[in-house]
């Protein structure tokens, strides 16, 4: 089977960042199509975002890196943050947070 990644993650500031989770990113459980994923894998955000940054591969290069096992409820802190997301997707367990709700 393939793996399906998702699509990049725009946030209605214009933050960037992809979020997977799948058998070979870093990620808790770490299987494919899981029911929720209790950590996620979040790579190459568009600025430094401190909220992510004890996660870091590469703390120096806090834009071309990745990083790893974040909690998926941080995840959607940063989304919420950024004013939600209007494209992309997210794991199962991240809640998304649509930014162009009018709810």
């Amino acid at each position: 089977m393939r793996m399906k990644l998702n699509n990049k993650v725009i946030c209605a500031d214009g933050f960037e960042m992809s979020v997977q989770a799948h058998d070979g990113a870093y990620c808790e459980p770490r299987i494919s199509d899981a029911p929720r994923y209790e950590a996620v894998e979040v790579g190459f955000p568009s600025r430094q975002e401190p909220l992510l940054m004890e996660w870091a591969e590469e703390p120096d290069q806090p834009t071309n890196t990745v990083y790893g096992w974040v909690p998926s409820e941080r995840v959607s802190l940063v989304i919420a943050k950024h004013g939600g997301m209007v494209s992309g997707e997210v794991p199962k367990g991240v809640a998304p947070l649509r930014g162009n709700d009018e709810s």
